[in-house]
């Protein structure tokens, strides 16, 4: 196939973009700086708000996976909220009005998969129950009692990305939207090397009794799922990507010390949480609020996961985090700024 991934250098777009090229597709990514990347990449310069000389990838092309959106890994101020937006809202437009281009003058991908993010569901620990949420069942986030306003707004964000490839005018192109849980993978400064160097430090315990769920999913998977999705003529809409079983914090962090042979674990606070946030320059939601997400859709077409629970995904993730990093040392504290393009 031809792919274009906008906004595919991040940690998540390396994964994907890597996996297609190996299984023989001609990749296309447009992100804002030039970029040298793997061999069999092309890559093109974009602004990531208005269609340019760029559209001209589009046309002819099999499939758009757009990616496109400022790091979530950051402080939530204003600034930085409205950055999320304003990012994700106007890639969003771009590749639509591009498509919509195409589609009149010559041959508009036939899919488009825009990521979106499992976050636009409802706090469940707020509601005060334990629901999973899926695609037919799940409810949305914004109005949950007593959450921080941010929250709320976070879960806007999310609604209008959506809403933005709703509105396209791409009568001719399949659309799906990804809500994509954290895309766990053994790579240098992603959510999971995060939390790796939490856990071998023993910091990984419970973070505010550590009741809240944590989506995931494991990078191979997710890379299976969107491929799955290219091919699947008779899926649109919103779909989960997310592990069939989400895991209380406290588990998750317990199966990832077990599998780095760490048997302490320091919990945490709220407010020490918040501390550590504002240390390392990221916000608490990423840390507090309970995601419990199912992929309803995928199971429903038969897709199967090759890593459907966390315990085995850890072990698989931790041998490879070691493997890649044997003979070079302790790894450096990861960013929580670069981690931020796997945490949704």
């Amino acid at each position: 196939m031809k792919i274009v991934i906008p906004g595919g250098t991040g940690q998540v777009g390396g994964v994907l973009r890597r996996a297609l090229v190996a299984r023989g597709d001609e990749v296309t990514v447009l992100s804002r700086r030039p970029e040298r990347l793997e061999p069999g990449v092309r890559h093109v310069v974009w602004d990531g708000r208005t269609p340019g000389a760029w559209v001209a990838e589009l046309d002819g092309a099999d499939a758009v996976i757009n990616l496109a959106g400022r790091s979530v890994s950051c402080r939530y101020t204003d600034a930085n909220l409205r950055q999320m937006m304003s990012s994700r809202i106007d890639s969003t437009r771009a590749v639509g009005e591009a498509i919509a281009s195409v589609g009149r003058t010559g041959r508009a991908p036939r899919v488009w998969l825009q990521m979106s993010t499992a976050t636009i569901y409802a706090d469940a620990r707020s509601r005060g129950d334990d629901r999973s949420h899926d695609e037919a069942t799940g409810i949305i986030g914004g109005e949950e009692p007593g959450v921080p306003l941010y929250w709320e707004y976070s879960v806007r964000i999310a609604r209008r990305w959506e809403q933005a490839q709703a509105a396209a005018d791409t009568p001719h192109t399949r659309r799906v939207a990804l809500r994509a849980a954290m895309v766990m993978t053994p790579d240098k400064g992603g959510v999971f090397d995060y939390l790796s160097w939490m856990a071998r430090l023993g910091l990984g315990g419970a973070v505010a009794g550590g009741e809240q769920y944590v989506s995931w999913i494991h990078g191979d998977d997710f890379v299976r799922a969107v491929c799955f999705l290219l091919e699947r003529d008779d899926l649109g809409g919103p779909v989960n990507l997310a592990a069939p079983e989400p895991v209380p914090q406290r588990d998750l962090m317990r199966s990832l010390r077990r599998a780095w042979k760490r048997p302490v674990g320091l919990p945490a606070t709220r407010f020490m949480a918040e501390i550590g946030a504002l240390v390392l320059r990221t916000d608490t939601e990423l840390l507090l609020k309970s995601r419990r997400v199912t992929p309803g859709r995928l199971i429903g077409a038969g897709f199967r996961f090759d890593y459907p629970a966390w315990d085995a995904a850890a072990a698989d993730l931790v041998a490879r985090h070691a493997h890649s990093r044997s003979g070079s040392g302790s790894s450096p504290r990861p960013s929580a700024t670069s981690s931020a393009r796997s945490t949704r």
